[in-house]
């Protein structure tokens, strides 16, 4: 075998060995497959939690799917027990700084609070193409797949919240999309964000392409405070809508959701303040498999959130919540927004969680939640009765939560 003079030198000062050389050189370069791959980062986290409602002993409607329908109407509401909330793997080719850059994400979910496209097993939750075009001083970032919604103060990735349980406000905004997204930043400041996608209903992640009319088309703005605004540096502001039109076997009427949302750092550099307001619209709703005319329904959210950093490892998150609509002219909405209790009805609710991370790579979470029905007893349920559950009665105006939160990050 024949050697380069750097090998023999380094060889003759022991550094390193002719047999090694011989290994190394003999090596076969990376093919473009391979170059690719190590480029691709995995990620993802394991959530697991444990919840306590007091005084929901008392069973519930002896039809067994309206058991638990008299809990809080959140998304992923649960009752007392353990459960394992999600499984999410993520792998990521990221894009580099290239005006012509390419990569891909691809993530899949599977447990309780799963979301995304698929049936059993795990859905997948994200899946597309990343890339880049020049346009002026930037250049714009195109998602072509499967994608997390662009409004919303919450996310759908478990550890990106403050806190443990979901608001309503994420109840009742769309998840998922499947189509284009397209990305742009004016400059530091301004980034705006528009795309299409299958229709899909909200909340029930799988996209209907009845007819080629039936799309969802969405639009964003977020306005990012400069370095120069003091303690309001990294301030965000957001506004979005997503516009839809049901599938023809809900009724094929059209929904529309707002939101407006933003985030403010305070002079006192432990604490940051959110507040999210979120409008759902749903028009010309038809009926049951468009039976009929059931009319139009709305639902609004306005949410207030506060952070205190206390130290490195410990931190104080709240949230409240008041919440106001009229779901009962729309079947739909019986299925894929709020239970009955919102139905002529307003609530609030106040989270307060505590997060302390004791191990490397895992949040901490305890977290005690009060849910409150403005009109009636909402909650808990213990009825025998088909019609009392379904319009919301219950033994109780409040309801109180105790969950223990854990997440490994990885």
């Amino acid at each position: 075998m024949k050697f380069n003079k750097w090998t023999m030198g380094l060889a003759a000062v022991g550094v390193v060995s002719l047999a090694s050389a011989a290994r190394a050189d003999d090596t076969p370069k990376m093919s473009v497959v391979n170059t690719a791959l190590s480029a691709t980062t995995l990620s993802g986290y394991v959530d697991f939690a444990a919840s306590w409602r007091p005084g929901t002993d008392q069973g519930g409607n002896y039809y067994y799917y309206y058991n638990n329908y008299n809990i809080p109407s959140y998304s992923f509401a649960k009752n007392d027990g353990f459960s394992l909330n999600a499984i999410d793997i993520a792998l990521d080719k990221p894009q580099d700084d290239s005006p012509w850059a390419a990569g891909y994400h691809i993530e899949l979910m599977s447990g309780a609070d799963a979301v995304g496209v698929g049936g059993s097993g795990f859905a997948v939750r994200q899946a597309y193409l990343a890339l880049r075009t020049p346009v002026g001083n930037s250049g714009i970032d195109w998602k072509f797949g499967v994608f997390d919604t662009i409004i919303g103060y919450e996310s759908s990735s478990d550890p990106s919240n403050p806190n443990y349980t979901r608001s309503y406000g994420y109840t009742i905004e769309p998840t998922t999309h499947t189509g284009v997204l397209a990305t742009y930043k004016v400059n530091d400041i301004i980034t705006v964000a528009a795309g299409v996608a299958n229709s899909s209903y909200v909340n029930s992640f799988t996209p209907s392409t009845v007819y080629e009319s039936q799309k969802a088309y969405l639009a964003s703005i977020s306005l990012t405070a400069p370095d120069s605004a003091g303690f309001l540096k990294g301030a965000t502001l957001s506004f979005g809508v997503v516009d839809a039109t049901d599938s023809q076997w809900l009724g094929g009427g059209s929904q529309t959701s707002w939101y407006a949302g933003a985030t403010v750092p305070t002079p006192w550099s432990a604490l940051k303040v959110g507040a999210s307001f979120d409008y759902y619209d749903q028009r010309d709703y038809k009926g049951y498999y468009g039976i009929g005319d059931a009319g139009d329904a709305y639902a609004w959210v306005a949410g207030l959130y506060a952070n205190v950093q206390i130290n490195d490892k410990a931190s104080l998150n709240l949230r409240g919540e008041y919440i106001a609509g009229d779901t009962s002219t729309a079947y739909a909405n019986y299925y894929n927004t709020m239970d009955q209790w919102v139905t002529r009805n307003s609530g609030a609710e106040l989270t307060a969680t505590f997060q302390y991370n004791i191990w490397a790579n895992v949040i901490s979470r305890a977290e005690v939640r009060w849910d409150h029905a403005e009109h009636g007893n909402a909650f808990g349920s213990n009825h025998n009765y088909y019609y009392e559950d379904y319009y919301g009665s219950g033994d109780k105006e409040n309801d109180f939560l105790l969950a223990l939160n854990l997440i490994y990050q990885f």
